[in-house]
Parts: structure tokens; C-alpha cells; sequence
């Protein structure tokens, strides 16, 4: 019962974080100031609103969990990347569209990590 609520719970998160991003003309930019290599910013959106669908049908068990785990590992590398540069230097986490639009901070890679979190328990 727990993990289907986590692994819904994280699909409407990524359907979120997918079309707000689409939404967003700026969003484009800020990935690649993240560090988003050019031939993966379109992909991004789409990819987590598929991902995201996949996890809250419930579809092909257990490996949209394992998806969503390996993309939030790769968007926490990126993250603690960026945390390294001068505060002043850091670009802004677009992760939720314009919702989201502030400047990259320990609570981005603590909320990759909650969301990741959610993923495990969606596995159990």
C-alpha cells in the first residue's frame, strides 16, 4: 500500500516537473546553465512526463522506479556540481518550471534526495 502511494505520488511529481518545464520558455536556458548537455534539453521534459505516467498507471513494475532513481541520481550529480560554484555564480533550479525558478541550494539536493526516498519505497 506504501509503495503504491510513494510510486504515484512520485509519478505526479514527475508529470509536474515535466510539463511546467514544457511550459516554460526560459526553462531551455536555465538547463543548460545547470551544465544540461544542448542534445538532452528537449529530451528532459518529455522524458519525465513519460516516466511520470509510467509510474502513476503502475506500468511495467518495477522498472519506472528504476528509472526515476537512476534520472534523480544523474539531476543530484548535476546538482552537487553546481554547488561547488561561488553562490554568486550559481544558476537557477528550474526542476518545477518557473515554479521553482530560485538559485540552486543545499534544499535542491536534499528534495532530489526526499524524491528519491520515494522511489526506494516505490520498489518495496
Amino acid at each position: 500500500m506504501i509503495g503504491t502511494v510513494a510510486r504515484v505520488a512520485l509519478g505526479v511529481l514527475f508529470l509536474a516537473s515535466g510539463a511546467l518545464k514544457l511550459r516554460d520558455p526560459s526553462w531551455p536556458g536555465a538547463a543548460r546553465a545547470m551544465g544540461a548537455p544542448r542534445w538532452s534539453v528537449s529530451l528532459i521534459a518529455p522524458i519525465e512526463i513519460v516516466l511520470g505516467a509510467g509510474l502513476a498507471a503502475g506500468l511495467a513494475e518495477p522498472w519506472p522506479a528504476w528509472l526515476a532513481l537512476a534520472l534523480l541520481g544523474a539531476f543530484s550529480a548535476a546538482l552537487a556540481r553546481v554547488l561547488r560554484r561561488p553562490l554568486d555564480d550559481r544558476p537557477v533550479c528550474a526542476c518545477f518550471g518557473r515554479w521553482s525558478a530560485k538559485p540552486v541550494g543545499a534544499g535542491s539536493l536534499l528534495r532530489n534526495g526526499v524524491l528519491a526516498a520515494l522511489a526506494v519505497v516505490a520498489l518495496a
